[in-house]
């Protein structure tokens, strides 16, 4: 491979093409079906799937293939499958439904306002990850470009990721002749600890979220005449997160929620610590003065992608400020989301809170915890020597820097799936989501030269199949 030839070659398709129909993309609302459940009926996931489409027959490798596969009820799936030489199959993943819009936008940006400024651009779905069709089908030209071999290619770009990946399975059954055997899996959805060398994430903690209801009264009464009679739906709110997790600590009470960590991922959170060091912290949007839980950087590394975690994530019946009357309130509900250990079983976990959340309800409160969504998590198989070297090639050849490993925080449902279905395969897990870019909340970018430079790793780790 010539490097620089590379480079030219993927940072012009990147500014010519890709970048501006990115920002096309981003102008289009097209939220995932767990927060948009009429998108069949607005038409914006339609509007996604045709851009995309169009990019990828204007710039289809040679004798490239392309479905989109619809099913009723069930959010579209884009498959594109190119030749290659020799026996090997390479899946490539990505997806292009959004997270909802989310409050908190800098003034002069949105969710739905494409914004280029300082090499980012900002909008909701650029770096999460709509940009992954249009990378992976350009590593693939840029060898071609050069003459050079690669492995058969599978592109999947499925629309239901951030509503839990909950028609994958379907189309995945469906193209399981199709795919046939699959070699290494290379999956755009991910991280970087920094935008200075190849990040490859080697677990993703698993999910499951639940709303857990408290009722005590059929109707609010004065405060006056109620507080010290009734307790406080919040007070009993907080009995029951008491029993799930530590208030002081953070630590999960439930076994189901604890796992022994891996040597192997100590000792990767330790090296990225080592590389990270305070930019794990100053990565937090911290108030001045606010500390985090921890002032190692390791240690925070390993809570962030081992250790079991609970959050808030909404609530209903509690009024805002400007219309909170001195009132006792009948009901709370609480929507409640558990990060759950690479190597656990979410399922479990979730039963395992139900009936802990449930049981002997204080003051004989009405109390019901009703589960939703969940997914396990997963943890790579021992990294082949042979995609360690492509992996270490790669960064060294366009970041002049190692390529480094770490777990993640959220979860990607399609690895879990990948990995009991084709167990024998390699995972190279990356992707663009580094320091604030801020997937899922307010300022959301996507740095552009990270993306050219993680295309031409891409392109790299494909011409060193083995």
């Amino acid at each position: 491979m010539d490097i620089e030839q590379t480079k030219t070659f993927v940072n012009q398709v990147w500014d010519d093409s890709i970048t501006p129909t990115l920002v096309d993309y981003i102008k289009i609302p097209n939220k995932s079906p767990l927060f948009d459940p009429d998108w069949a009926q607005h038409g914006f996931m339609e509007q996604a799937v045709e851009l995309i489409v169009n990019w990828c027959r204007e710039h289809a490798p040679n004798n490239m293939t392309m479905d989109i596969l619809r099913e009723p009820g069930r959010t579209p799936l884009i498959f594109m499958d190119i030749p290659g030489d020799g026996d090997k199959t390479v899946l490539l993943y990505g997806h292009l439904d959004k997270q909802p819009e989310m409050s908190g936008w800098e003034e002069d940006l949105g969710p739905w306002k494409p914004v280029i400024r300082d090499d980012k651009l900002y909008g909701r779905g650029g770096a999460d990850d709509g940009y992954s069709a249009f990378s992976a089908l350009t590593a693939i030209n840029a060898l071609q470009a050069q003459g050079i071999s690669h492995p058969r290619c599978v592109v999947v770009i499925e629309a239901s990721e951030e509503s839990g990946s909950m028609d994958l399975p379907f189309y995945m059954q469906a193209l399981h002749d199709c795919i046939g055997r699959v070699d290494c899996v290379i999956c755009l959805d991910s991280g970087a600890g920094n935008y200075e060398q190849l990040w490859s994430t080697t677990s993703l903690r698993g999910v499951f979220t639940g709303v857990l209801s408290i009722e005590l009264m059929k109707e609010g009464i004065h405060s006056g005449m109620g507080t010290g009679v009734v307790a406080s739906t919040f007070r009993v709110l907080r009995q029951l997160l008491d029993r799930v997790e530590n208030s002081k600590t953070g630590d999960m009470t439930i076994p189901a929620l604890v796992t022994d960590i891996p040597e192997q991922s100590i000792k990767q959170a330790q090296m990225a610590a080592d590389v990270l060091a305070n930019d794990v912290i100053d990565a937090m949007p911290l108030l001045p003065g606010v500390k985090t839980i921890d002032s190692d950087p390791a240690t925070l590394l390993l809570n962030r992608t081992w250790r079991a975690s609970l959050e808030v994530v909404g609530m209903e019946h509690m009024p805002s400020i400007a219309d909170g009357g001195n009132v006792l309130r009948p009901a709370l509900s609480a929507n409640l989301s558990f990060r759950v250990p690479p190597t656990g079983d979410a399922d479990a976990a979730a039963k395992a809170v139900k009936d802990l959340l449930e049981a002997d309800a204080p003051y004989g409160a009405k109390i019901s915890f009703t589960l939703e969504k969940g997914g396990n998590g997963w943890s790579a198989p021992p990294l082949a020597d042979w995609l360690a070297d492509a992996n270490e090639q790669a960064s060294q050849a366009f970041f002049e820097k190692p390529a480094m490993y770490m777990g993640e925080g959220g979860s990607i449902p399609f690895m879990g799936m990948l990995g009991e279905q084709y167990p024998d395969a390699q995972f190279l897990i990356t992707g663009v989501l580094g320091p604030q870019s801020n997937a899922h909340g307010p300022n959301e970018f996507l740095h552009l030269t990270y993306a050219k430079k993680v295309t031409c790793c891409v392109a790299k780790v494909l011409a060193l199949v083995k």
